[in-house]
């Protein structure tokens, strides 16, 4: 099923999730939904935040082909390392592109939709990408790393966007 992606600056964005207690049949099928969701869209990664879903859940695909997905529940960066600063965007603010520094390279520690423990080490565009989706269940947006005049102008954009709809 293809969710509604909630859309900058809807203040359920700012939403703290929780974590996954047990990975059962309801978030299992939440995970296949957001992957549905996440394809749909077109992206390469979505926090359950991003879709009204308070619970720690990202979902990710960064190959060309769409055929490597991975789920990381509960995920924890457990170390992190070097800097790069990359162009993102983001399916809740969409159009909008700007750099933004993060670590190179990560490891983290999750649950993957099975319920089971695992660890990944992650660098450039994977890195990047699962500290994004991370910041999101924190109730993070990209923009929040931009300097305080490029997040007024994008506010200001939201806002009339808003009020065309």
């Amino acid at each position: 099923m293809i969710l509604d992606i909630l859309k900058y600056p809807d203040k359920r964005l700012r939403t703290i999730a929780q974590p996954v207690v047990s990975v059962n049949s309801d978030i299992k099928k939440q995970v296949k939904d957001m992957f549905e969701t996440m394809y749909d869209a077109p992206g390469i990664g979505l926090a359950a935040t991003q879709v009204n879903f308070h619970q720690r859940i990202i979902v990710i695909d960064i190959s060309e082909d769409c055929n490597q997905p991975f789920c990381l529940i509960n995920p924890e960066i457990i170390e992190k390392s070097g800097e790069i600063e990359w162009e993102e965007g983001c399916l809740s603010v969409p159009n909008y592109y700007e750099n933004v520094k993060r670590a190179n390279k990560i490891k983290v520690c999750a649950l993957n939709e099975h319920g089971n423990t695992f660890d990944i080490e992650a660098n450039e565009m994977l890195a990047i990408c699962i500290q994004h989706e991370m910041d999101h269940l924190n109730g993070i947006l990209f923009v929040d790393h931009l300097s305080k005049l490029k997040q007024k102008r994008l506010q200001k954009k939201a806002e009339k966007q808003d009020k065309k709809l």
